[in-house]
């Protein structure tokens, strides 16, 4: 029964962060929080950005990223604070690196695999 209700309790009764849904004053700063929330991967839901999610820790991220950006540092600076924090899995743009580097080449070789496939197939049609 305590396992049915488990999801029910997950959520914390504390009001959200104080700048997770209040749009910053100023247009472009707020411009800039939105962009950088966009391409920042919600440690929770880890599907959606935290722009996009409901999840507590999300408004949590997303009050620190307007609080920051309000304070005068740039989406660069912030980004890389979280990668630092996080790791790179929090960036949907992960760098180029020894770990990250089967999800940059695995499409590429995917796609030579298919078209070498492809080939090959339309030859045996070719010689029939």
């Amino acid at each position: 029964m305590f396992l049915l209700a488990a999801p029910v309790l997950a959520d914390s009764t504390l009001p959200p962060a104080p700048l997770a849904n209040v749009q910053l004053k100023d247009p472009a700063k707020e411009a800039q929080a939105q962009a950088l929330m966009a391409t920042l991967r919600c440690v929770v839901c880890q599907g959606q950005s935290i722009a996009d999610s409901d999840a507590e820790m999300a408004g949590d991220m997303r009050s620190l990223v307007r609080t920051r950006i309000a304070g005068g540092q740039s989406p660069a600076q912030i980004r890389d604070w979280l990668i630092a924090r996080y790791g790179d899995y929090i960036s949907y743009d992960p760098p180029f690196s020894a770990l990250t580097a089967p999800l940059w080449i695995t499409p590429l070789v995917l796609l030579a695999f298919g078209a070498w496939l492809a080939r090959a197939s339309f030859k045996r049609r070719d010689r029939r």
